[in-house]
């Protein structure tokens, strides 16, 4: 136990708790859950938003003991929520498995991610929650609940992004597939004034695709693009894609930036676990200077939705490391920005000023206010409640499913109060 002032990854935030708990078994963590009025589940703390903070307790589960168990069918992993895709990855390729798909850093915790719906990058490929069939949870009153998309149906659309509203995520069960080789290229040049009309024939092109951008400048405007091997489609790739040409060295998002840290590129064929982020697990990241603001639209929208953005890009370029531009297909969790609709995810990589950032985020959301913009929730927005809310036709459901499981708010803060909870 402690009452070390602790920050998250990047700084921004100082965490309010008084206390962070720290139980080495499941029935200690089931003790502490009882013992206190109030808690908040830290994870790797990669959350730039406060989802995560609390005035009371912190509850860490790093000193757990680590589970990761192969199902007999290999068709699914059992694992303890605290670890991280990189743990987890290199395990399951040694297996011969893999995961569908990974966020752009591997080093952020499993029940984070998933909590969250952190989602990683592809036309076709859902978010990291998808492939989870089962949860297990410690509710506000000690009990541990299991949850399958078996047994549950919509309940359990409900509780995978639980937002850390519903308990303790301390173990989930994931679908896994056979492990598949990945190579990627990137094409450097691509006119941002082109992107709108060619966003949704690039994101296609691949397995992951990833579009980055300063909104402004050619020379800092990237087509990444991550093609399974056995798909097969840039067995021979092109020198020029939409005027972006084949690059002949290794380049990090970041115009100028050393590429040591990210994944190899150039065509070089590796597994999947080593291709499908962005950056290298071996790199950990340290605290990073960057704020993080991330939006989703409907897929179909993409191209209104990317101009609004160009038509204000000398406000942002300004205060910004890059932005990407991704798609992640459509899901079934009730709190899951890509609830019910193939996405098109616009990411902001910002500076860290904070008081520029905050005054250029009310352009930015206005201007995609239209297309139906839903906000991350692990990174920072300035959208109202209402707006937020609005989003969500399965709010109340949530609501009603948080109310059931924690009736007395023992894992809600001010954060979800703000966006979930205060108006119901």
């Amino acid at each position: 136990m402690s009452n070390k002032t602790l920050t998250n990854w990047a700084g921004n935030l100082a965490y309010g708790a008084t206390t962070l708990l720290r139980p080495r078994s499941i029935p200690e963590l089931q003790e502490m859950v009882r013992a206190n009025p109030r808690l908040k589940v830290l994870g790797t703390r990669h959350s730039f938003s406060a989802i995560a903070d609390t005035n009371a307790a912190h509850l860490s589960l790093d000193r757990l003991p680590t589970e990761i168990t192969i199902g007999p069918d290999r068709r699914s992993v059992t694992v303890t929520g605290h670890l991280t895709y990189a743990a987890l990855a290199r395990t399951l390729q040694r297996k011969g498995l893999g995961l569908h798909n990974l966020a752009s850093l591997p080093h952020i915790s499993i029940a984070g991610a998933v909590q969250t719906a952190t989602h990683g990058s592809g036309r076709r490929n859902g978010s990291l929650a998808v492939p989870v069939s089962a949860l297990e949870l410690v509710t506000a009153s000690g009990e541990i609940r299991r949850l399958s998309r078996a047994a549950d149906g919509g309940r359990f659309d409900g509780a995978v992004v639980g937002l850390g509203a519903l308990g303790v995520v301390t173990a989930l069960t994931l679908d896994v597939v056979s492990t598949f080789d990945v190579r990627q290229f990137v094409y450097p040049g691509l006119p941002p004034a082109d992107i709108p009309a060619v966003v949704e024939d690039l994101i296609g092109l691949a397995y992951s695709v990833s579009v980055f951008t300063d909104w402004v400048h050619l020379e800092k405007t990237l087509l990444w693009v991550k093609d399974r091997v056995a798909d097969g489609r840039f067995a021979d790739p092109p020198r020029e894609i939409a005027g972006a040409q084949l690059a002949e060295e290794e380049l990090h998002p970041i115009a100028g930036l050393p590429a040591e840290a990210c994944t190899p590129q150039l065509g070089r064929i590796g597994p999947w676990h080593e291709r499908l982020p962005h950056f290298r697990m071996e790199f950990q990241p340290s605290a990073g200077e960057e704020l993080q603001s991330e939006y989703f639209v409907p897929f179909e929208r993409a191209g209104g939705a990317l101009e609004a953005l160009l038509a204000i890009g000398e406000r942002i370029a300004p205060l910004l490391w890059v932005s990407e531009i991704r798609a992640i297909a459509a899901d079934a969790h009730w709190m899951s920005p890509c609830y019910g609709r193939d996405s098109l995810a616009v990411h902001f990589t910002w500076k860290p000023d904070w008081e520029a950032v905050r005054g250029v985020l009310p352009r930015i959301e206005a201007a995609l206010e239209p297309f139906g913009a839903r906000p991350h929730w692990g990174k920072l927005f300035t959208m109202a409640p209402d707006a937020v809310r609005e989003g969500y036709a399965r709010l109340g459901d949530f609501v009603q499913l948080a109310g059931e499981l924690d009736p007395g708010g023992k894992f809600r803060n001010g954060f979800l109060d703000h966006f979930i909870f205060e108006a119901r």
